[in-house]
């Protein structure tokens, strides 16, 4: 279930490692899973939820309800994890573009979820809508970067109910795996409806969810009320959770890395805990993407110069059990092509294609996630790849080694003339973006390039419609949201 290819698109580009180096040893994960335990058990974490407080009480946990702090018993933390899986299938619309989490694989996802957009045709910022969503996610629909939908951009203008609005947008612009960000049980309800209409049915949602969620915690050991119960609907649909937390040091986490990271985890693992003891064997995920307070502004910041143990995150999460969704890429740059945005996109990249995540968002935001470019778009779709390649393994068969023309051509010789380089010569140069020949010689600027694909993918592609059948019931949804929510 994993790549294919369509006669419209590329087929799916994930990355895969040949090898992946271990950071920390299992006696220091040790450690920071005793961290997380002994904050579970002595300090706890507060569930603004009656139904939450209502199944911890029953599992043995000790509940103080007029504080709403749950403390976790070890062993009811232990049993609980160890149900969740650490594999399972994500699903699409097209099942072609479904896979399925392993060892040796990222599969990437766009950032998420910007709040101002570089206008295609004006090239002025402004705030999103629902149909700048639609346009972006048919972008991401064309990439083979992008493995899995995320909303890149918010639908703006569609007030409370935006959040199913962009799932909406997503289904009928591409064929790929939405994650979305729809939060609160009643919107869970219709965006877990919307979704068992798109799978036909129930079952086949929860056999090949072609949904799955993000949930957010409160840093310092809060569950958002809306979050945990979405988490609780979605779980009993079969819909996977990735549970994050963005700790920021020194603020809403310690000012300690090691700190700030059991403090995530405490987050991630008690909400994880909540869903195994309702479903058990539910499909879970961990991110902990730990943030920055400019100590002489206090504003936030993603990308400093020391910015060790992104990483930790997904070594954590494995030596819990479950997936990892690892800390987003992105940039703080503010433009299009900056030396920043360069850096900041190459190092987060590379260094989740060495670490071993299993889902990752990667690309398609400037600002600090705020604001999306198309010509931003291409530029970091050409970084990615760039890592991807970075990791792959080698081929060492024996057509690799062309001992044959080796002999053929001997010392001195010339390789140009040789069966074995016209078989190979087209595959063994892999131009990038900033290797595209110029009418006088020498190669075009990159930033000119990256704005004629993005226009050339935002004309020529289109994905495969949603049914009408299908889309009119999601519409009727909609319709229903709008008016109960509102």
């Amino acid at each position: 279930m994993d790549t294919a290819q369509t006669a419209t698109r590329p087929g799916l580009e994930p990355i895969r490692r040949a090898f992946t180096p271990r950071y920390h040893s299992a006696a220091d994960l040790d450690r920071l899973k005793q961290a997380t335990l002994d904050i579970l058990e002595t300090v706890g974490v507060r569930f603004p939820s009656r139904k939450a407080l209502d199944i911890l009480a029953e599992a043995g946990c000790t509940v103080d309800r007029e504080r709403q702090v749950v403390t976790f018993p070890p062993d009811v933390v232990l049993s609980a994890m160890a149900k969740a899986p650490r594999y399972f299938d994500l699903g699409a619309r097209d099942p072609a573009f479904g896979f399925t989490i392993r060892d040796d694989t990222t599969w990437c996802t766009s950032d998420g979820c910007g709040t101002e957009i570089v206008d295609f045709d004006t090239g002025v910022t402004r705030p999103t809508t629902k149909a700048d969503l639609a346009r972006v996610t048919r972008m991401m629909d064309y990439l083979s970067s992008i493995a899995f939908w995320w909303p890149t951009i918010s639908a703006g203008d569609c007030g409370e109910t935006a959040q199913l609005h962009e799932l909406d947008a997503g289904w009928n612009n591409t064929v790929k795996h939405l994650q979305g960000f729809v939060q609160g049980e009643r919107e869970a309800r219709y965006a877990v409806e919307m979704a068992t209409v798109v799978a036909g049915d129930a079952e086949t949602l929860r056999r090949r969810p072609l949904l799955s969620t993000l949930i957010g915690t409160v840093s310092p050991l809060v569950q958002d009320e809306g979050g945990i119960e979405a988490a609780l609907v979605y779980a009993a649909a079969g819909v996977p959770v990735a549970f994050v937390t963005m700790p920021t040091l020194g603020t809403t986490a310690p000012a300690t890395r090691a700190g700030a990271f059991a403090v995530g985890a405490a987050e991630l693992v008690s909400a994880t805990v909540l869903v195994q003891l309702a479903c058990p064997g539910a499909p879970v995920a961990h991110s902990i993407m730990q943030s920055y307070a400019d100590p002489r502004t206090g504003a936030m910041v993603s990308f400093p110069l020391d910015g060790r143990c992104r990483y930790l995150a997904t070594e954590l999460a494995h030596h819990w059990g479950v997936p990892s969704e690892a800390a987003a890429c992105g940039t703080d740059a503010r433009v299009a092509g900056a030396w920043q945005s360069g850096v900041e996109d190459a190092m987060d990249l590379v260094q989740a294609a060495w670490e071993g995540s299993d889902l990752m968002p990667s690309i398609g935001l400037l600002n600090v996630y705020t604001t999306f470019d198309p010509v931003d778009l291409m530029l970091a779709d050409d970084i990615y790849h760039r890592a991807r390649y970075a990791v792959m393994d080698l081929d060492l068969g024996d057509e690799a080694f062309a001992l044959d023309a080796i002999r053929e051509v001997g010392p001195g010789g010339h390789y140009l003339g040789t069966k074995h380089t016209r078989r190979h010569l087209r595959s063994s140069f892999v131009p990038a973006i900033t290797h595209q020949a110029a009418p006088t010689g020498g190669f075009r600027d990159p930033l000119e390039v990256a704005r004629e694909r993005a226009a050339w993918i935002d004309a020529n592609h289109a994905p495969e419609p949603l049914p009408d059948d299908k889309r009119q019931e999601l519409t009727r949804i909609l319709a229903a949201a709008d008016a109960e929510l509102r």
